[in-house]
């Protein structure tokens, strides 16, 4: 019954859970779009799937018995990266992945030595594979090949910094014998 809400609002339902909070329900709804979600939209979502909860509720539905509390967000940056719209949406940020069957090579005959950790920017992905920028250089992956992915935080990207000609020492000595 939800995911028609947040579908017809534009925007994809990647998290739905029902728990018990006491006499009540707490019915968590987790939305995402291409580009983002903000909190208007948010509030939007929120909006259009308690009216639907409650037109439910009103045609003798069971669907949440009683009182409920409903909690619509974003996933957070912890989200598992596992369908390729979430790929999509990091362009750009730095993640580690697991790569099944990449491990050292084998003996001859053997089967693959196991899995191996990747961490690298996406730079590409598309409906079949991911391409990362490694130290070792690009790596394209296809789906099937790795296990969830993590965006790792980065709280300064060197990419962002100034360039060391616009930083002028000379105005800091300057400043500091004023």
């Amino acid at each position: 019954m939800i995911a028609p809400v947040v579908d017809g609002a534009g925007y994809d339902l990647e998290d739905l859970s029902v728990s018990r909070a006491g006499r009540r329900h707490v019915v968590r709804v987790i939305v995402d779009a291409d580009g983002g979600i903000n909190l208007d939209a948010v509030a939007d979502v929120s909006r259009a799937v308690s009216a639907a909860l409650d037109a439910a509720e009103d045609s003798g539905g069971d669907i949440v018995a009683g009182e409920y509390q409903l909690e619509v967000s974003s996933p957070g940056v912890d989200r598992p990266l596992t369908l390729p719209r979430h790929w999509r949406r990091n362009l750009g940020r730095l993640v580690r992945v697991t790569v099944r069957g990449a491990g050292p090579p084998a003996a001859q005959g053997a089967p693959p030595a196991g899995d191996r950790q990747v961490t690298g920017r996406v730079i590409a992905a598309d409906d079949e594979r991911v391409v990362l920028e490694t130290d070792a250089g690009r790596t394209e992956l296809t789906y099937a090949d790795l296990g969830p992915g993590r965006v790792q935080i980065e709280f300064s990207r060197l990419d962002e910094l100034p360039d060391s000609e616009e930083l002028d020492d000379d105005d800091d000595v300057e400043d500091e014998e004023r």
